[in-house]
């Protein structure tokens, strides 16, 4: 049986599942670049000649980042890689529903990496104070841009459409 959302693109359930692979790889690839960038820089931190001044609490900022980085590109990495192991074994569906799901959590890993990166080096900076108001303000941006706007347009709560807003013909997140 045909989804609602299939029947008005006239695609079969495999053909849904085909693009919507798709369409989470190329989201995929615009996080990836930015969190290679991220995790090359945080790489090369403890190799430079003032890191060995840090104190015990930048340190484990710094963990945070690069552990939160390393998380971040595996989640983004994992639907290719699953891809290449199952491919031709007609689970395109459960590949969608997991990328989906790695998506989300790369995106969580990668806004902790770039809230402590920036926290970590405003802190080196400038001052503590500074650096845990903006790592605050990060965080809040992120999570209400990337997670709760949509977590509330996605239940109903919210409608970008009397903003003029998301008037697209068709979504393609079905």
């Amino acid at each position: 049986m045909k989804s609602e959302m299939a029947q008005q693109r006239n695609e079969s359930e495999q053909e849904r599942a085909d693009r919507n692979f798709v369409e989470l790889l190329q989201g995929a690839r615009v996080a990836v670049t930015g969190v290679q960038v991220l995790f090359a820089f945080l790489l090369t931190v403890p190799f430079s000649s003032g890191f060995s001044r840090l104190d015990q609490a930048d340190r484990w900022l710094y963990y945070a980042a690069l552990v939160s980085a390393a998380i971040a590109s595996i989640c983004y990495i994992a639907p290719t890689a699953q891809h290449r192991v199952l491919f031709r074994q007609g689970r395109k569906e459960t590949l969608v529903r997991r990328s989906n799901l790695y998506g989300i959590l790369g995106a969580l890993a990668l806004a902790v990496s770039m809230t402590t990166s920036t926290m970590f080096v405003i802190d080196y900076l400038f001052q503590a104070t500074l650096a845990w108001v903006t790592a605050g303000g990060l965080a809040a941006l992120a999570l209400w841009t990337w997670f709760g706007q949509p977590g509330l347009t996605r239940n109903g709560q919210s409608s970008d459409r009397s903003s003029g807003e998301g008037n697209s013909v068709s979504s393609s997140e079905d």
